[in-house]
């Protein structure tokens, strides 16, 4: 991952954007806005603040490292600010933002828990260990910060290779599909029957197939598919509701509302 610099000698202030995307603080430290200020009215010659080129506003920059710094100049009223245009290649902006957030004010740890959180909802591909060595925490630490969000991309992950499985699509496809090796696809295949455990439970408990699948956030084609496995036409039938008809000529009903 090679980040390629381009040292501007100055550059128009109102060309120069906050992105909060990319943010990795709560908010902005005005005193030390102010302190900033009044060191440029004495002389002061800061460093050159870190920006890239806005991906969504043509001939805009958004700012990497140097937020303070940069509000200082426009504080004191001047126009245009010393930069360093940078090229991140594959790495996340928001985590190298982070990182670079290691002056006298580093970012506290509510901070970088949020910066960890953010990087991985945006790249769930992200590793522990990447997003751990840009914001400077251990892969452990990490884990803690992003369990939660992973567990849910975990099961979000196991129903759809669940439903698409369901559809008689082949592994090699399915991996194809969702970006995944078959030996994943087959490892969280395995794993279906304890997905289905917990709505199982819930049916016996007398719960509806609506109530159950809005519980467990399932589709109620694919909860169906489940209790009618197995099961004749007419067992199928009856616990649909469907009946069954006879006709003299072709004739087809509407589409059930259950299975679109």
């Amino acid at each position: 991952m090679t980040i390629r610099d381009k040292l501007s000698d100055k550059i128009a202030i109102m060309d120069v954007t906050l992105d909060e995307s990319i943010y990795p603080r709560e908010k902005i430290d005005h005193t030390r806005v102010h302190i900033f200020s009044e060191n440029l009215r004495e002389g002061f010659k800061f460093d050159p603040i870190e920006v890239q080129i806005h991906p969504d506003k043509k001939g805009k920059y958004r700012i990497l490292d140097g937020v303070h710094r940069w509000n200082a100049h426009k504080e004191v009223g001047l126009t245009d600010i010393s930069v360093i245009i940078r090229d991140l290649k594959a790495i996340d902006p928001l985590l190298y933002a982070a990182k670079m957030a290691i002056g006298p004010k580093q970012l506290t740890e509510k901070e970088t828990r949020s910066t960890a959180r953010r990087a991985f909802k945006k790249n769930p591909g992200l590793t522990s260990s990447e997003i751990g060595k840009l914001i400077g925490r251990s892969r452990q630490t990490i884990d803690n910060y992003i369990a939660d969000l992973r567990a849910v991309q975990q099961i979000k992950l196991d129903r759809k290779i669940w439903l698409m499985n369901r559809l008689g699509i082949p592994q090699d496809r399915i991996a194809r599909r969702l970006g995944e090796t078959r030996d994943i696809i087959r490892s969280h295949l395995g794993e279906m029957p304890i997905l289905a455990k917990s709505p199982f439970a819930d049916l016996s408990l007398g719960l509806t197939i609506p109530q159950v699948a809005t519980k467990h956030n399932w589709s109620e084609p694919m909860l169906w598919s489940l209790v009618l496995e197995g099961q004749n036409d007419q067992a199928r039938f009856k616990a649909l509701g469907w009946g069954l008809r006879t006709w003299d000529l072709w004739n087809f009903n509407e589409c059930d509302s259950r299975f679109g």
